[in-house]
């Protein structure tokens, strides 16, 4: 006996947009799964007008692409939608409408999720030019596939994006010093972050462009982005570990601007979050950020604020605490250290530290590092005559460390 003939163009699109039960799509639109069976059936009725929006936009198509036929004098009232992830800043190109030729299978977006973890691992091991243009050429092809998905297969393609635009703008930041080109990235993982609704995930770009003009001295601009990246945090219930390094990126900013007593106060209060905890759990793809690692702002701030001491001792147990995986991180308090003796009149101590600081970097560059190495040198000019110096200066400028440097 023949089976009774269905709506294949709306079962299809159904499934392609992620909704892989009657009951999954019936919950999306606010409607009894008896609807959406209706709407499946070999003679599906024609919606009210909400329901024809809410159809198109989640799905992608048009009514008549979607199988159904409008009664006599009545045209369909949902349009192909497009897509909103536009450019808002000079120099950065629009991103295309959706296609009318394509859509993707629901499998497209756990691809191009697969890959983006990826690129998330190799970035604490690989040379920042190798792989920063592989991200790029991946968050390229997250805007094409962003056209050619929708419902919950696009936003999880605008998740993956968002934090594909996440980590190359930390590559531009902070191993490639392209400050303006990071600025601008992030604002496209950001405009990503609402295509996907991830709160979280804008709440980790505001925080992460707030560097740019914290950096610069620009203290008034980078707490308004802070302020909004806290707002977003608790729109998405965010975890602990994030609410901490929220205080230790709003620290860094106020280090840099000199305010050395608010930036412990916020790093004590960081500490005082992370010993409190909560139940939210953290994102897989915050894996920049530990316990040692807020150690290591304090130990800077302590640095810069005189308290060298302190600074030592802070700085010697989160080296003595960071995992394999944070090779980077190394580099940083290595040069720290080396800069609190530096700063103590033991310039034999200093090199010490900021030999072993060029060792790391020669197994795994970070540009941040280098920078601590060089500032812990000029530091020294005084001593430049003494053999530790002559033999730091043998390491900071032999073959391999000028040319390493400037090639990544």
């Amino acid at each position: 006996m023949p089976q009774p003939r269905s709506n294949t163009r709306l079962r299809s699109a159904r499934v392609a947009a992620g909704y892989h039960s009657q009951q999954a799509l019936a919950e999306a639109l606010g409607v009894g799964v008896r609807q959406v069976r209706r709407w499946e059936s070999s003679t599906p009725p024609w919606p009210h007008p909400d329901l024809q929006s809410a159809l198109t936009q989640l799905l992608g198509q048009s009514m008549e692409e979607l199988g159904f036929t409008p009664p006599p004098g009545r045209e369909s009232g949902g349009q192909r939608p497009r897509s909103v992830l536009d450019a808002t800043r000079k120099g950065l190109a629009a991103v295309p409408v959706q296609s009318a030729a394509t859509i993707q299978p629901a499998s497209v977006g756990d691809d191009f999720a697969t890959v983006t973890r990826a690129h998330r691992n190799l970035y604490w091991s690989v040379a920042p030019t190798a792989l920063y243009p592989t991200v790029i050429g991946h968050a390229e092809l997250g805007c094409v596939l962003l056209t050619e998905t929708v419902g919950r297969t696009r936003q999880s393609v605008a998740s993956s994006l968002s934090e594909t635009w996440l980590l190359a703008g930390r590559i531009q930041f902070f191993d490639l010093r392209m400050s303006d080109e990071a600025d601008e990235t992030w604002l496209r993982g950001l405009q990503a972050a609402r295509e996907a609704e991830d709160h979280l995930l804008g709440a980790a770009t505001l925080a992460h462009m707030a560097f740019v003009p914290g950096w610069d001295g620009h203290l008034d601009e980078a707490a308004l982005r802070i302020v909004a990246a806290r707002t977003y945090a608790r729109r998405g219930d965010a975890p602990a570990l994030l609410l901490a390094w929220l205080d230790a990126v709003e620290a860094e900013c106020e280090t840099r601007a000199s305010n050395t007593r608010t930036a412990l106060h916020l790093i004590g209060h960081g500490e005082d979050v992370l010993a409190a905890g909560n139940e939210y759990p953290v994102p897989d793809w915050f894996d920049w950020f530990s316990t040692p690692r807020l150690a290591a702002f304090k130990g800077n701030t302590q640095l810069r604020a005189g308290h060298l001491p302190q600074a030592r001792t802070t700085l010697s147990a989160a080296l003595g605490q960071l995992s394999e995986e944070e090779e980077k991180q190394k580099s940083v308090i290595l040069g720290d250290l080396a800069a609190v003796e530096a700063a103590a009149g033991d310039p034999v101590a200093a090199c010490q530290y900021a030999v072993r600081a060029l060792d790391q970097l020669k197994r795994t560059w970070y540009a941040t590092g280098m920078d601590r190495v060089r500032e812990v040198r000029q530091a020294l000019v005084a001593h430049q005559r003494e053999q530790c110096v002559r033999d730091l200066d043998e390491r900071l400028y032999d073959w391999s460390t000028t040319v390493s440097a400037l090639a990544r």
